[in-house]
């Protein structure tokens, strides 16, 4: 398989190109004092799935509840101040190290399109942290729903049609195996998993997968992907 088969890239931002779990951690213990060896990262990350699990709506609007979720469950401060300052910290979640350049150089090759279940005014911030790298973007209030339904990929692959675009002729990069590599390879998508926690024990702030789905490709980093494309 060769990457001049595709023409699209179609991209998951939050885990994949933005760090969203470093942005948990720092937040959570600059905000609790807590340290690493008193509030370890899978415990964090645990209360922080079950208050987004209970809080799935707009991310621009209610992450300050999975907050007061979270620190209830942990025994952190639960005022609204903490809540509000947790809610502003998600809007600034950094890019990984490599995004930033990798899509600059991907772009050059690829029609990019963002995939994200944010929200369009959380999403606005994170293409503004990534350099505003996208020709076009569906967001989780606009499709209706979040991935990994399957009708969020069908609203975009209508989207994207109305380009000029086969389904055939798109590639889906994402870190999520839950929320994104299996259900795009069982839609019939080719797939690229950005493994971002390779090496890493467990499924961090991502929900856990019985079973892990062959990518067609894989890799690391996103850059590795872009060394991939411009060496062949």
């Amino acid at each position: 398989m060769s990457y001049r088969d595709f023409k699209l890239l179609t991209f998951d931002v939050v885990g994949t190109l933005i760090d969203f779990e470093r942005g948990v951690l720092e937040s959570i213990r600059r905000i609790s004092g807590r340290s690493e060896a008193d509030l370890d990262d899978d415990t964090i990350f645990e209360a922080y799935k079950r208050g987004r699990d209970a809080h799935y709506e707009r991310s621009s609007e209610v992450m300050g509840l999975v907050y007061l979720h979270l620190a209830r469950e942990l025994g952190l401060r639960a005022d609204d101040a903490a809540a509000d300052e947790f809610q502003m910290a998600v809007l600034r979640w950094p890019a990984f190290a490599d995004s930033v350049d990798a899509l600059r150089r991907l772009r050059r090759r690829f029609r990019l399109v963002a995939m994200t279940n944010a929200d369009r005014s959380a999403f606005s911030f994170y293409s503004q942290t990534l350099g505003n790298p996208f020709h076009d973007s569906v967001t989780a209030d606009e499709a209706g729903c979040a991935k990994p339904n399957p009708r969020f990929f069908d609203f975009n692959r209508g989207r994207q049609s109305a380009h000029g675009y086969r389904q055939d002729e798109i590639l889906h990069v994402a870190q999520s195996q839950h929320h994104d590599i299996g259900v795009a390879r069982q839609l019939g998508y080719k797939v690229c998993w950005i493994e971002r926690r390779q090496g890493i024990a467990g499924f961090g702030g991502t929900p856990a997968v019985a079973t892990i789905t062959r990518p067609d490709f894989h890799f690391a980093t996103l850059a590795a992907l872009a060394d991939a494309v411009e060496a062949e």
